[in-house]
């Protein structure tokens, strides 16, 4: 069967952000959820997504099918549980950056389990993406996640993993031990810093890329928000500098860098080229208000970067 580019999996949430409006009374409904906002920002530079997971039959569930489609993003993956909700959650900002405000315990996506899995549609793909929040939301989601590897890595299908640790959704130690694992099991890796600082108490981008290629990841594309990205491929060792931009929410740039790196690695970019791109591509999300509405296209991050 004729498959996608990138596939991902994880939960999709419907975000309300709020703005500097009304004195900070008026939200800006939006979509998040990370591998969700990863699959939007793949789609937006060119690359076939779709993505895998679970929504509740309401209002919220239509509305990110509705988003889907539009982006372009296939979702006959994603199942409707007609006795669950599809999660929600908020952000607000203040001079310490944003913050979130999670409704999701009990959602449709984290009653998701491994025979649920469409896995004929995950060995068509090229690609496989998740995250440590896919894996963190309930214990049958972390079972689907591994199911989906394991589908994938005998499928020939190359994976993709995003850290994306959120302390509130589980112990340290099972964070710890389950990233470690994924890592190990991921063809590239896409961390961040401060996931990374907490997860393994390194405290330099360097150490940090070694640690990932010594679990057994082959690709690491380590994201440092202002300070750049760090990658890594065999004995290859580069820095991307930060894109230069006028940030107002940083929500999903992680995420817009993922896609964006993933999409072009697809397209066959090389390592750098592909770096750069995504770090245009993060740099340009930060522009706007919410997850998904500031990513930006494949022409305003090719105009970018020939600004530069």
């Amino acid at each position: 069967m004729a498959g996608v580019d990138i596939l991902a999996l994880g939960e999709a949430m419907v975000e309300f952000n709020q703005t500097g409006a009304a004195n900070g009374r008026l939200y800006l409904q939006g979509f998040g959820g990370d591998t969700s906002n990863f699959a939007v920002a793949a789609a937006r530079q060119g690359a076939r997504a779709g993505y895998v997971s679970a929504l509740g039959d309401d209002v919220y569930g239509a509305m990110l099918r509705a988003m889907w489609r539009e982006e372009g993003v296939d979702d006959s993956g994603v199942r409707s549980d007609g006795d669950a909700f599809t999660a929600v959650y908020f952000v607000t900002h203040d001079a310490a950056g944003h913050h979130f405000s999670f409704f999701r315990r009990g959602s449709a996506a984290s009653r998701m389990g491994p025979t649920q899995l469409p896995h004929a549609q995950i060995a068509a793909a090229r690609v496989l993406h998740l995250s440590g929040i896919s894996m963190a939301i309930s214990e049958t989601a972390r079972e689907a996640c591994f199911a989906a590897i394991e589908t994938a890595r005998r499928a020939g299908v190359k994976v993709s993993f995003d850290t994306n640790h959120r302390a509130k959704l589980w112990p340290l130690a099972l964070a710890q031990a389950t990233i470690a694992a994924a890592i190990a099991a991921s063809d590239i890796c896409l961390p961040s810093f401060d996931d990374l600082a907490v997860l393994t108490g390194l405290d330099s981008p360097e150490a940090m890329v070694e640690h990932c290629l010594a679990l057994g990841a082959r690709v690491v594309a380590l994201k440092h928000g202002g300070h750049g990205a760090w990658l890594a491929e065999g004995e290859r060792r580069l820095h991307i500098a930060p894109h230069p931009c006028t940030p107002v929410d940083a929500t999903g740039a992680g995420d817009a860098f993922g896609g964006a790196f993933i999409a072009r690695l697809v397209a066959g970019d090389d390592l750098e080229r592909a770096g750069r791109y995504a770090a245009a591509a993060a740099a340009l999300s930060t522009e706007g208000y919410g997850a998904v509405a500031p990513i930006p296209h494949a022409a305003r991050v090719r105009e970018a970067l020939a600004a530069v």
